[in-house]
């Protein structure tokens, strides 16, 4: 496999992990039971296309110019924080939810503006930047762009259809442990990298 498959398929399941359960996926949730799934869906995806390219920026400017152990060291890390962020759940207040609900623009508008602003410095975008540091940037923003909008059309698609979000304690204890073995991997890496 090529750096930038293998760069890609990393960011797609560490990103679309991260959004199960997230704040942006509950606004997707929140904006399909008030539009039509495409231009939220729309959306969505130019907003985590801008805020992720703004990741990989800076990730891969920081990847270029830090020692890779001690990168790894500092992923590890940030892999384990996302760990337990996951496990402590996300959730909309208040405002949010009613801004989603009563956003009077054009909708691909409303909910560009409001995921931009969820997003950023959300575990997402920061994921993607430590992400980013040690892999490709194309691949990088390609994957963790994607596999933040198929999460996000998950939510889409339930919000619409069912009306329902998906079993959140089963979705926090998931995502969380696998940020767990990330970060785990990560560390093992920077230790072999740090000797």
């Amino acid at each position: 496999m090529d750096a930038l498959t293998a760069s890609f398929f990393l960011s797609f399941g560490v990103i679309f992990v991260a959004e199960l359960g997230d704040k942006s996926q509950l606004m997707a949730l929140t904006f399909a039971t008030r539009y039509r799934p495409l231009p939220v869906l729309v959306g969505i995806t130019v907003a985590t296309a801008v805020v992720h390219a703004v990741s990989v920026g800076v990730g891969y400017f920081l990847g270029a110019n830090l020692p890779t152990g001690w990168i790894s060291l500092v992923a590890a890390l940030a892999f384990f924080g996302f760990a337990g962020w996951t496990l402590r759940g996300d959730s909309l207040t208040e405002d949010e939810e009613q801004k989603a609900r009563r956003a009077k623009q054009s909708a691909i508008v409303a909910v560009s503006v409001a995921f931009f602003l969820a997003e950023l410095g959300d575990k997402t975008m920061l994921a993607t930047i430590t992400l980013a540091t040690q892999h490709g940037w194309l691949g990088t923003w390609l994957g963790s762009t994607v596999g933040m909008v198929v999460a996000d059309a998950i939510a889409i698609v339930i919000g619409q259809q069912l009306g329902r979000r998906l079993p959140e304690r089963t979705i926090r204890y998931g995502a969380s442990a696998l940020f767990a073995v990330f970060g785990v991997w990560l560390l093992i890496e920077a230790i072999s990298q740090l000797r």
